[in-house]
């Protein structure tokens, strides 16, 4: 008589532990067949199962032979089990007999030696992106073209019967390679790996008809060298860094998701607006400082500061370099500065970063309808020189299809008509409630409005409650100061700029207003009684001037390494 084993469905385990034993049973029919095929078995549920006719629960202790439809369908699942088994099983020896032929195939592939041949021409080195006509020459099927050498790293790997293409991307281009002959039967070429670096030297050739690779040619290749392989497997960058991959571990591995297409080409959009930034100060005339990033005075409010202990004193990390810009004036003209700016603010928007860069500029002699005008012509003419590059346009069409420059004039919209269109399109403060003439616009009020009007705004005029110690009344309206932010469809603020005090007591108001001790500002506010003049600045956060040309969701991808709340690695 076969051994009985025993199943209960409410305390039983499917594992090792149990044995199939009445004092410790398994929990389902198809664990213990799987465990003791051919067996019999009793079963029971000693909780939920049925009580007798008086209601006795002692009944659902009792072991009962399991039912011709149980057995029926656990052996339908045992038969299932089985088939799956047997497959998983041929599986594990055809890849073990796979992996047993690709090994022996590696370590033939060992043994050859690839050597250069000496007779051929002496290869000119190129960059991947580089096309000279003059040097080189695209040979084809009827001629000989420049032998060169390139380096790079593998971006794309395709394997065919006799051929292998390999494209190398070096930073500025791509090119394909391709490799045959002795070549892919080299254990280097077998075991190539995304983003290993190599030397290829070769022959340039034009591609044959209906064939496509970046800048319409190839290298056939005739010898290469792994400089540094990239590991693989698990280990793999593509394994590492997905598109669609977990935010926080894209942001752990910055360092391999630089290397992507995505991030390098923001970057490179980055460098070309710096650029197009200095250019355009240059065009008018204004010198380019470095003020310091630690410092013992705020610009912003204490809040958002970052204090340090600096030799003994209280320091912070500057929130912004404008009133040392203020400073320059005087000596330089109107002057400007791309440097960092930091605000210890425990905000996860996608808008915010603790260490951001900061593009400031300072105008001397000027009126607020001069500032307005400057920092129009200065959005359009970084636009229209980052544009008029075709590579740098080619990368922003391709990350922001939608994106055109804004026409000018910007329209114009003071505080109190935004108060006014929140309420009348029925947009809530952040409590809740219609919005009031002092509230403070929050970010996600500003960007509805801004989405939906769809055009850059200059918001002005904003109450002198809301605003920095250093920023003038409006001489026909008390409330308010002579202030502006620059607001852009799909990020919001990208500028905050104002005119700044020029008068002494107005200023020495200011510091009373907000509580300031005005002894550690004597070289700021010195401005004022060595020669003081009207004048006026702002600042742009260059991340989300980004973020609006390239279309990026957040501020975060539009920096190096982003540094906000909480995160502060690699």
């Amino acid at each position: 008589m076969a051994d009985s084993f025993y199943i209960d469905e409410d305390v039983g385990r499917d594992e090792d532990s149990a044995t199939g034993s009445q004092e410790a049973p398994y929990k389902t029919l198809l664990f213990a067949m799987i465990q003791h095929p051919g067996a019999s078995y009793q079963t029971r549920k000693s909780e939920t199962g049925p009580v007798d006719a008086n209601g006795d629960p002692a009944a659902r202790l009792e072991w009962k032979p399991a039912t011709k439809s149980a057995l029926k369908k656990a052996t339908n699942l045992f038969d299932a089990h089985k088939k799956k088994q047997a497959k998983a099983a041929d599986l594990a020896v055809r890849e073990k007999q796979d992996a047993d032929r690709r090994k022996a195939v590696l370590e033939e592939a060992k043994k050859v030696v690839l050597e250069e041949d000496k007779s051929l021409p002496e290869p000119i080195r190129i960059r991947l992106n580089v096309v000279d006509p003059v040097k080189i020459k695209l040979g084809t099927a009827d001629s000989k073209g420049t032998r060169v050498k390139v380096y790079g790293r593998v971006d794309h790997l395709r394997s065919q019967k006799d051929v292998i293409f390999v494209t190398l991307k070096d930073g500025k281009g791509l090119m394909q390679c391709v490799f045959t002959g002795q070549l892919i039967k080299t254990y280097a070429a077998m075991t190539l790996t995304l983003e290993t670096s190599l030397e290829v030297r070769g022959e340039l050739k034009s591609l044959p008809a209906g064939a496509h690779a970046p800048l319409d040619r190839e290298l056939h290749a005739d010898f290469f060298t792994v400089i540094g392989a990239a590991v693989g497997d698990k280990e793999a960058i593509t394994n590492k860094v997905q598109a669609d991959g977990d935010p926080q571990t894209l942001l752990d591995n910055r360092h391999l998701t630089l290397r992507g297409p995505t991030s390098s080409k923001v970057m490179k959009v980055r460098a070309a607006v710096e650029a197009a930034f200095m250019k355009t100060y240059a065009e008018l005339d204004m010198t380019k400082v470095s003020p310091p990033a630690m410092v013992q005075t705020q610009v912003e409010g204490g809040s958002t500061l970052f204090e340090y202990n600096y030799y003994g004193e209280k320091a912070y990390l500057t929130q912004s370099s404008q009133l040392y810009l203020e400073t320059c004036l005087a000596g330089l003209g109107d002057v400007y500065c791309i440097e960092k700016s930091f605000r210890a603010e425990k905000s996860l928007t996608r808008r915010h970063l603790s260490e951001y860069t900061h593009i400031e500029g300072e105008l001397d002699f000027i009126t607020f309808d001069d500032l307005l005008a400057h920092i129009e012509h200065l959005v359009c003419r970084v636009l229209e020189i980052t544009l008029s590059d075709p590579e740098t346009a080619k990368f922003i069409a391709e990350l922001n299809p939608g994106f055109r420059p804004p026409s000018r004039p910007f329209r114009r919209m003071r505080y109190a008509d935004a108060i006014a269109w929140l309420v009348e399109h029925d947009i809530p403060n952040e409590d809740g409630n219609p919005h009031a003439f002092g509230d403070d616009i929050a970010e996600a009020a500003e960007r509805k409005m801004t989405d939906i009007l769809n055009v850059p705004i200059f918001l002005t005029h904003f109450p002198a409650d809301l605003k920095a110690f250093y920023m003038p009344r409006d001489k026909d309206d008390n409330r308010v100061t002579e202030s502006v932010d620059v607001l852009m469809p799909n990020v919001g603020e990208i500028l905050g700029g104002s005119m700044r005090i020029w008068d002494f007591d107005e200023l020495m108001a200011g510091y009373k207003r907000e509580g300031i001790d005005p002894e550690p500002y004597y070289w700021y506010t010195d401005q004022r009684r060595y020669g003081t003049s009207p004048h006026g600045g702002y600042g742009f956060g260059l991340e989300r001037f980004l973020a609006w040309v390239c279309g990026r969701w957040t501020v975060r991808e539009c920096c190096l390494y982003p540094r906000f709340a909480y995160r502060c690695r690699p």
